[in-house]
């Protein structure tokens, strides 16, 4: 129940949100957080960064973005300007007002939620909270985790969410490399612990994005994410397998879907691929499918298209060795050389990439595997199966026509396909980036 008290904490918070004199707090600066940190700047907010990567909170305090979807300009605007800063101390969270946590939340390798990260962040924040504070969670997670995880930290010290301080869960929504969907535009769904958490979260969120969605709690709000990456997981797994039975049939997946598109009703487009990589789509279904196992249910359709897409990598590789056959060649001792790693075009991201998945294999067969990827300079050993540090390799004449075969797994948009084939002695494409037909490129989901 509201007290005097705690509608003068309210009102306080509202008031400095609406005329832009609140201090924001962002935990963790990668691919969500920083640009979530910029937008609050461009609103007038003073924001403050905090991530534990000293290199990342040293380039943001020198104007610097690490981030492709992030002008470097922006942030030394805001930075010089004295409205954007980071740091590595968890002290500065005392000093803000509201604290978004932009953390990720992995999978073990069980395929069960691992929540350490998120974990970390909020103790951080309870060691340093105080009446009047707005803490919001965006990392992905299960229905239930800003209730059942989040709260009973923050509530340890004995403040009362939504009487002393306010809590709230809004799910990132984040595209890395889409130029025409950023944090800006993207609709934002926002559920809070109680309506005036609600409320003030929105307060927040309106000043920086243009639309903000109220939903009536914390679960749903966590639910809407799982539904919207579910979703595109199992129409993947659906055109994946597609892809499959049309390698079977003789028939080319890319040109049937690109058909089926011209129905102006009933039909959404979804096109295969090497298998899903990122942040959210590998794992988010998963962590549905774990929640749900509480209750006695068994999501069958989630999981195998789980199963459908993270076999991919294999099917990739399958390809490889069918194409090498095909000029009297054996995986093993071939040269193979890998275009692209990133999870997607046109970003610097590996995590979950397929890319990764698909060398290791081909590694453990004997391949002799070099990658070139413009976006991605190193490979670290502790980021793939093989464990094994590489370099991107230069992507010249000579070393297109020295592979035994080129692999295009990531469609950069830097790449010049008609280049590529003329110089190779063999392309598997997985993402149908080579438009022209050639007796010597085979594609994912089409007959050579």
């Amino acid at each position: 129940m509201a007290t005097p008290a705690s509608t003068n904490l309210a009102a306080a918070l509202e008031q400095k949100l609406t005329d832009r004199t609140a201090r924001t707090g962002v935990i963790g600066l990668g691919y969500v957080g920083l640009p979530l940190a910029v937008e609050l700047a461009r609103a007038g907010f003073t924001a403050v960064g905090l991530d534990l990567d000293a290199r990342k909170v040293n380039l943001i305090n020198k104007g610097e973005s690490y981030i492709p979807d992030v002008p470097t300009h922006e942030v030394a605007e805001f930075s010089k300007a004295g409205r954007l800063s980071a740091s590595t101390d968890a002290g500065v969270l005392r000093t803000v007002d509201t604290i978004n946590i932009c953390v990720p939340t992995p999978l073990r390798k069980t395929k069960d939620p691992d929540l350490s990260y998120v974990v970390s962040a909020v103790e951080m924040v309870a060691a340093h909270l105080r009446p009047g504070h707005l803490v919001i969670l965006e990392s992905t997670t299960y229905p239930g985790t800003t209730d059942e995880v989040v709260r009973p930290i923050l509530e340890k010290g004995g403040l009362v969410a939504g009487r002393d301080f306010y809590l709230a869960f809004s799910p990132e929504r984040v595209d890395p490399g889409n130029p025409h969907f950023t944090t800006r535009n993207v609709p934002k769904v926002v559920g809070g612990t109680t309506p005036t958490c609600t409320r003030l979260a929105k307060a927040l969120y309106s000043a920086s994005i243009e639309t903000v969605i109220e939903v009536s709690s914390t679960r749903v709000a966590e639910m809407v994410k799982l539904l919207e990456n579910t979703f595109r997981a199992v129409n993947i797994g659906l055109v994946n397998e597609l892809a499959l039975m049309c390698d079977r049939l003789g028939l080319s997946v890319w040109e049937v879907v690109d058909a089926a598109a011209t129905k102006p009703f009933g039909f959404m487009p979804f096109y295969p691929g090497p298998g899903l990589g990122g942040h959210c789509i590998p794992i988010d279904p998963f962590y549905l499918s774990w929640k749900v196992k509480e209750v006695g249910f068994e999501a069958r359709f989630i999981e195998l298209a789980g199963h459908v897409n993270g076999a991919m990598p294999h099917h990739v590789v399958d390809k490889v060795a069918d194409a090498l056959n095909s000029q009297s060649k054996a995986i093993r001792g071939s040269k193979l050389l890998v275009l692209g790693i990133a999870y997607k075009k046109d970003i610097d991201d590996v995590r979950e990439s397929p890319a990764l998945d698909i060398m290791a294999v081909l590694e453990q067969k004997g391949g002799k595997v070099e990658y070139h990827d413009p976006y991605v300079a190193h490979l670290d050993s502790r980021d793939w199966p093989a464990a094994k540090e590489m370099d991107s390799v230069a992507l010249t004449d000579a070393a297109l026509a020295a592979a035994d075969c080129i692999v295009i797994v990531t469609n950069h948009g830097t790449f010049d396909y008609d280049r590529i084939v003329k110089h190779a002695k063999l392309v598997v494409d997985t993402r149908n980036a080579v438009k022209k037909p050639a007796a010597h490129v085979f594609k994912l989901g089409a007959p050579a």
